[in-house]
C-alpha cells in the first residue's frame, strides 16, 4: 500500500457549487471508476431558544484535524477499495444554506464508494477536532452540538 501524506481538508468560507462541480467533472478522464459517493453538509437554518441560526462560524485545532484525517484516510483506503477521496470542510462564517462539509469517495464498485463515504461523514462528525458556533440573527451565538 502506497503511504499516503497529510492533505490539507480546510477551505476558507463555504464551499463553492461550481468547486464541487469542478472535481466532478476532474474524474471523468478516470476510466476505471465505476462509481462515486457524495455527502455535501449544509448549513442549516434552526430555529433555537435564541432565534433563527443564520450562519455557522467554524473553527479547528488544525494541526491536530490534520493528523486524525490523515489517520482517517488511511484506515477508510485499507478497509475499502477506493480509487480516491476527497474531503474538504469550511473554516470561518458559512451562512444558512451554504456547503460546509464535501465528502467525494470513487472507486471500481459503487458498494465500496457509497460504504466508504458514509463511514468517512461519521467518523469525521465524531473525531475532528472541529467547532461550530451557530450564530443567531447575526448577533448572539452558541456552541454546536454534532448530530
Amino acid at each position: 500500500m502506497t503511504q499516503r501524506k497529510p492533505k490539507n481538508i480546510f477551505t476558507d468560507g463555504p464551499i463553492p457549487p461550481s468547486f464541487i462541480a469542478e472535481s466532478i467533472q476532474k474524474h471523468s478522464t478516470q476510466k476505471a471508476i465505476g462509481g462515486h459517493s457524495i455527502f455535501l453538509g449544509q448549513v442549516r437554518a434552526d430555529e433555537t431558544e435564541m432565534g433563527l441560526v443564520s450562519a455557522i462560524e467554524y473553527t479547528a485545532f488544525e494541526e491536530m484535524a490534520l493528523e486524525k484525517m490523515h489517520l482517517i484516510r488511511e484506515d477508510i483506503f485499507a478497509k475499502y477499495p477506493l480509487t480516491c477521496m476527497h474531503v474538504h470542510h469550511s473554516l470561518g462564517t458559512v451562512a444558512a444554506g451554504e456547503i460546509c462539509l464535501f465528502v467525494f469517495t470513487s472507486s471500481a464498485h459503487r458498494k465500496a464508494a457509497i460504504s466508504a463515504c458514509e463511514e468517512t461523514v461519521e467518523r469525521l462528525k465524531a473525531e475532528l477536532p472541529v467547532w461550530g458556533k451557530e450564530i443567531i440573527g447575526g448577533e448572539s451565538h452558541q456552541w454546536k452540538v454534532n448530530r
